[in-house]
């Protein structure tokens, strides 16, 4: 039985009967949760593209009330001052840190042929041990001192003239790609790494952008932002690399989130205007069933339940739908502006079980929405009436 007395298959049947009407009005429930869930995605495939790129015991240190790299400059001297700082992780005898230098550069995009922003990120020695996601799927790394640049998976794959072997200018100077990089879907698929001494003198610049460091544990991150805060030559900021990453998504995300709220939400209306004229058009088919019903005994209660539960059936199947095609996007890379860093931003849609859920109950919500009220005009259809209809 269904909640409101009456057999589930009457409502199936119900809907089966009006099936060619019944599809359409899914299938439109069904585009707006599709709407709905993509765009969640999208925010949670940003968020989760940026924050999988930091590691927890890695510092970023940038300049006091700067909120990104290439906003951002730390001299030699505050560089020498942050290297040899005590809790710093070091291997083979190589102290873990790495002064950069972050620059964009302009390329064209494969295929349209239009302009791009992206990453060139200079790093000393360390650079690359710093980021252990980071792993070379074609040719080698980049050697200290040369013209030689590593790319992003995803820079390789949208940028013309960005592939192995192939060589880009920027800087004054040809710089020859000896390697692709693939950091598991994290930001650095999208950046250019190089030597950053060359950088420096290429783009004519004095002052490093930032500086990474490995802290030698998680108990001495925080000890180590205590000692860069309190040493007043240095004026600088220390944040933990996931939280700096979390921090650049937030503006994008949430922008991506609200815009696509009002989108969704605007489109719901069509789709809740959809579901109350199938419901409204069912009603005046069936007053004569709906007489008999309540001639039979059933109360206004259960014939409400009964049409408000036809509408709920109806955008479960809308919102299922919706929900399918959404995890087909998963397969789908796409790019976009940062708006902290004005760089392009590679990532992939990202749907996770918050996400469905919330949708879902969207759908259902819509359901709700546009089945109320002629489910009420059913409950409130006088006896009579409706048998003089039969």
């Amino acid at each position: 039985m269904s909640p409101s007395g009456l057999p589930w298959r009457y409502v199936a049947r119900n809907l089966w009967a009006r099936r060619v009407t019944t599809a359409l009005t899914a299938a439109g429930m069904a585009l707006v949760v599709f709407t709905f869930a993509t765009v969640l995605m999208m925010s949670e495939g940003i968020r989760a593209t940026l924050v999988a790129t930091g590691q927890a015991d890695n510092l970023m240190i940038l300049r006091k009330g700067a909120n990104a790299e290439i906003s951002s400059g730390i001299d030699r001297g505050q560089a020498a001052i942050l290297a040899a700082l005590p809790g710093v992780a070091s291997v083979g005898g190589q102290r873990l840190v790495s002064a950069e230098t972050v620059v964009l550069n302009t390329l064209a995009k494969r295929g349209t042929g239009g302009p791009g922003q992206v990453t060139m990120r200079g790093m000393g020695p360390a650079g690359t041990a710093l980021r252990p996601q980071a792993r070379l799927v074609q040719g080698r790394w980049f050697r200290p001192g040369t013209a030689e640049i590593v790319v992003g998976r995803s820079v390789a794959s949208g940028f013309a003239g960005a592939q192995l072997g192939g060589s880009l200018r920027f800087g004054g100077r040809d710089w020859q790609i000896v390697g692709v990089l693939d950091a598991g879907g994290s930001a650095f698929d999208s950046e250019i790494w190089g030597d950053a001494e060359l950088m420096l003198q290429s783009y004519r610049r004095a002052a490093y952008s930032i500086v990474v460091m490995r802290a030698a544990s998680l108990a001495e991150v925080a000890r180590l932002q205590a000692a860069i805060a309190a040493d007043l030559r240095l004026q600088l900021d220390a944040k933990p690399e996931v939280q700096f990453y979390e921090e650049q998504s937030r503006a994008l995300a949430e922008f991506i989130r609200i815009l696509g709220s009002v989108l969704a939400a605007i489109f719901s209306i069509g789709a809740v205007v959809g579901a109350m004229i199938t419901m409204f058009a069912a009603v005046a088919q069936r007053t004569g069933e709906i007489g008999t019903l309540r001639a039979l005994g059933f109360r206004r209660g259960a014939v409400l339940r009964a049409f408000l539960a036809e509408s709920l059936v109806l955008s479960a199947v809308g919102g299922v739908a919706g929900l399918a095609a959404a995890s087909v996007m998963q397969t789908v890379d796409i790019s976009t502006t940062n708006f902290q860093t004005f760089a392009e931003l590679a990532f992939r849609f990202r749907l996770t079980p918050s996400i469905a859920v919330q949708a879902f109950l969207f759908a259902l919500a819509m359901g709700v929405a546009g089945g109320f009220l002629p489910a009420w005009r059913a409950a409130r259809l006088n006896i009579v009436d409706g048998l003089r209809a039969a």
